[in-house]
């Protein structure tokens, strides 16, 4: 306690380890620290040329406005809609990675960390924090860093696993007592449950599960009642997983590592959420270096990877990332679970979506990527690809094959212009 108390110092006090030129390295997603990233913007021009690194952080991102350049410059390989203009504008810099490789960054000095600014829980007995609902890079980067400032919230929920700093590894401590970041729950409609309904045939007993965030994964879970002892190893998880938890149907007795336990390497959700993995033994985080390293995933037999997109092309290339130009989002895990489920005994992956954008006005299945595109999943990767209209399993198809599968799944709105395509390109003989 002696330890503690002599650390703790404010928000104001904390930034003044940060010097100028600095690489400072944010904690993510829910986890995101409000009080710091205030105190930055708010002192902005007591600062030059200092680097902030964070993937998608919820809530504001107040270093990324306009008057800021020149102060604070933000680097990521995630684009969220706070700090999407910033990229635009060309005051925030995008590198093209994989999550799971991303503690390896830090360590090969690729993304330099001098300071790290986690969020994490008032500590135990024994004086260990969680790092909560955050542990994906935030804890290899605390471990890198030359100092580490942490906000200390009262309402950070202590999250088990290889989630852990002890204080002593602390250099300043803010006291923090304010809710989590929360999200919306998504709305699911007809298309949505029916894209469910789809997936989940795909899905079997025992079946282990990575699934991202948002109406279609939450869908996919509406049809999975019906199924016994599934298990999660995932990259994050949400309150949709919860009712399934409750009702017994994922148990993750079958699971080959972490059994009986849910794994992830961050989360984000409602108050229930948090409330639910607060010192829940059944709950794990751990870095993403090994949550979502392929050769983890592969490990798991029967490994089912759910992942989103933006549009199929008809060779099967796809991109989740890029609005053709336009850098979204980024990559995330998406390749890192299709890759370990390709490699695991029995693993399958699935791209699902809609099969229409802007209100059914464009096709999301289209002869060729948009111009500028970035394939995320190569054709040589992808599995099924699964809209409202079915299921396409591309995996060992020809070219010939699987533009077929893919136009069978397409809106029939659009399936006249892409068999026209496809006559172009594959002529009778």
């Amino acid at each position: 306690m002696e330890e503690y108390k002599s650390k703790v110092v404010s928000a104001q006090e904390a930034i003044r380890a940060i010097k100028n030129g600095d690489s400072v390295v944010l904690s993510h997603a829910a986890g995101a620290p409000q009080l710091i990233s205030r105190a930055l913007a708010d002192n902005y021009q007591n600062y030059q040329d200092v680097k902030i690194f964070h993937m998608l952080v919820l809530g504001d991102a107040p270093y990324c406005a306009p008057e800021m350049e020149g102060h604070f410059r933000h680097v990521t390989n995630f684009v969220g809609g706070n700090t999407r203009q910033a990229l635009a504008d060309g005051r925030a810099d995008f590198i093209p990675l994989f999550f799971y490789q991303v503690p390896r960054m830090f360590e090969n000095g690729a993304i330099p960390v001098d300071v790290a600014v986690v969020h994490v829980s008032e500590p135990n007995e024994e004086g260990y924090c969680s790092y909560g609902v955050s542990c994906d890079y935030t804890k290899p980067a605390a471990e890198r860093a030359k100092v580490v400032i942490a906000e200390m919230n009262k309402q950070m929920p202590f999250v088990h696993g290889d989630n852990l700093i002890h204080v002593s590894k602390l250099d300043y401590i803010v006291e923090a007592d304010y809710p989590l970041y929360e999200i919306a729950l998504p709305t699911i409609g007809d298309v949505e449950k029916a894209i469910g309904d789809n997936v989940a045939h795909l899905v079997q007993d025992g079946d282990t599960l990575q699934l991202g965030i948002g109406a279609i994964p939450d869908a996919v879970l509406l049809f999975l009642k019906d199924k016994k002892d599934l298990g999660i190893h995932t990259e994050m998880f949400s309150d949709g997983v919860l009712e399934l938890v409750r009702a017994g149907v994922i148990t993750g007795k079958k699971k080959e590592i972490d059994n009986g336990k849910l794994t992830a390497t961050f989360l984000m959700g409602s108050r229930d959420l948090y409330d639910f993995v607060n010192n829940n033994p059944d709950v794990r985080l751990a870095p993403v270096n090994w949550v979502n390293d392929p050769v983890t995933v592969m490990n798991f037999d029967r490994m089912v990877s759910i992942n989103s997109c933006i549009e199929v092309d008809l060779m099967g290339q796809v991109a989740s990332e890029t609005i053709g130009y336009k850098q979204f989002s980024g990559t995330g895990g998406q390749v890192d679970y299709v890759r370990g489920a390709s490699m695991s005994g029995h693993g399958v992956s699935i791209m699902a979506m809609p099969s229409t954008a802007a209100k059914g006005k464009v096709s999301r299945i289209v002869p060729l990527l948009a111009e500028g595109a970035a394939v995320t999943t190569s054709r040589n990767d992808v599995d099924y690809v699964v809209t409202e209209f079915g299921a396409a399993k591309l995996k060992g198809k020809s070219l010939r094959e699987r533009a077929e599968a893919l136009i069978s799944i397409a809106h029939p709105d659009f399936r006249p212009q892409l068999l026209e395509e496809f006559n172009k390109r594959f002529p009778s003989k």
